[in-house]
């Protein structure tokens, strides 16, 4: 191959939106991918639906981003949540915005937003090669000139590496990226899974499948809270995840890697003040037809819940010597304010959303996502040191990121061939 292409390692989010804006921008683009089909990733992304992007201005959508916020200001005000949107809507794909601000195609399915990249990609006749995993790549003179397959080595004009991180393996995320990056001279921070299920120490099966609603969830580690958060969470078979039990676990897993304790307190009546809950709990006690607990707090959580709050809150199972104890009144109340739940483990990267860590972004200049070692790398996506929250913005990163880098090594093509 002749270098004057665009070579695109990984056709997922960030990879194709690389190569649909340097195809725009005139440049002949080539994309190699791994797998046998483009964007597997994308296709579990929100359950199926793919959150596409979420549309909160830039001053509240970068409070969701680590662990560099300003990072991105460059790329996303060149290629916002609003572009995004926008880019979609006119390539046939109908966006929806439901709770949350999060935007999501209206089709409710994630294989209508990858077709659709597919297909633009094939009009601007950009080069597609799927079963077709990049080897090594080679340089010299701080410059990229050789891309290695199985079958072909590519000596590209520019190359974007959009090879996503460690999380969900099987979709083709096992780190490739790092490994070219490292060989090109780039350092990489050290990598975890975030966006990821935590798990309580004696979990019970008996609360899989159980969602809470409008409660607040705070993070401990050690002994300092760390994290403050409201909003919802769900127990499932691999621990608390929801868009709470995600979002903590940036910290929470970082936290249990250095060898540091941590816990979650969950307080299950954020908008209820303590006054009025010891009335309720007053009240309900009072009007039990029976001396039992567990009849109790179900007036007040989900029956599945019951016997692991009495026994991580070292509650009576029964209320016969205590029905006018305000002491027990008072202990309740504190229990559904701060139930406390000590997290030993996490679910690893076959199952977290998203990598945090990767290319250190002090090596990539945040205009143009060019390297600052090597003058014809671009980098993009996830493979780089930044990560978001649940809720679109980890998408947005990559459209972001990846329509930075396909415009500027195309111009960088331009210019070299001016």
């Amino acid at each position: 191959m002749n270098n004057s292409q665009v070579v695109i390692i990984g056709a997922g989010a960030s990879g194709m939106m690389s190569a649909i804006a340097a195809a725009q921008k005139g440049a002949s683009v080539v994309i190699l991918e791994k797998k046998e089909r483009p964007g597997r990733k994308i296709r579990i992304t929100g359950k199926g639906r793919c959150n596409i992007t979420n549309t909160k201005p830039w001053a509240h959508f970068s409070t969701h981003l680590h662990p560099n916020q300003k990072f991105l200001r460059p790329a996303f005000y060149s290629f916002s949540n609003d572009h995004t949107i926008n880019f979609f809507e006119e390539i046939g794909v109908k966006c929806v915005v439901e709770r949350g601000d999060r935007v999501f195609p209206q089709s409710g399915s994630a294989t209508t937003v990858v077709d659709a990249l597919q297909a633009k990609m094939a009009s601007l006749g950009v080069e597609q090669h799927y079963n077709t995993p990049v080897l090594k790549v080679g340089s010299s003179n701080n410059r990229v000139d050789s891309v290695v397959t199985r079958s072909h080595t590519y000596n590209p004009g520019a190359l974007i590496i959009a090879t996503g991180g460690l999380s969900y393996p099987l979709t083709g995320s096992t780190g490739d990226g790092y490994k070219f990056a490292k060989s090109l001279g780039h350092s990489i921070v050290e990598c975890w899974p975030s966006l990821t299920a935590l798990m309580p120490k004696n979990y019970s099966t008996e609360l899989e499948g159980v969602t809470l609603k409008n409660i607040e969830l705070s993070l401990f580690i050690v002994k300092d809270m760390v994290q403050l958060e409201r909003g919802d969470i769900d127990f499932t078979n691999n621990g608390i995840e929801g868009s709470l039990g995600f979002r903590v676990s940036r910290k929470a897993v970082k936290a249990l890697i250095n060898g540091n304790s941590c816990y979650l307190v969950i307080n299950l009546k954020p908008a209820v003040s303590d006054s009025n809950l010891e009335s309720r709990i007053t009240k309900e006690i009072k009007e039990l037809s029976s001396n039992s607990t567990t009849a109790l707090l179900r007036k007040f959580m989900p029956k599945q819940l019951i016997s692991t709050f009495i026994r991580d809150n070292n509650l009576p199972e029964s209320l016969l010597n205590i029905r006018e104890s305000y002491k027990f009144v008072i202990e309740l109340r504190e229990s559904l304010k701060h139930w406390k739940i000590e997290i030993v483990s996490y679910t690893s990267y076959e199952r977290a959303v998203i990598t945090a860590g990767g290319i250190s972004l002090n090596e990539v200049y945040p205009k143009t996502m060019r390297s600052r070692l090597i003058e014809n790398l671009f980098l993009s996506g996830e493979v780089l040191d930044l990560d978001g929250d649940t809720g679109g913005y980890n998408l947005q990163i990559a459209f972001s990121t990846g329509f930075r880098a396909g415009e500027e090594a195309a111009a960088y093509l331009s210019l070299k061939e001016a």
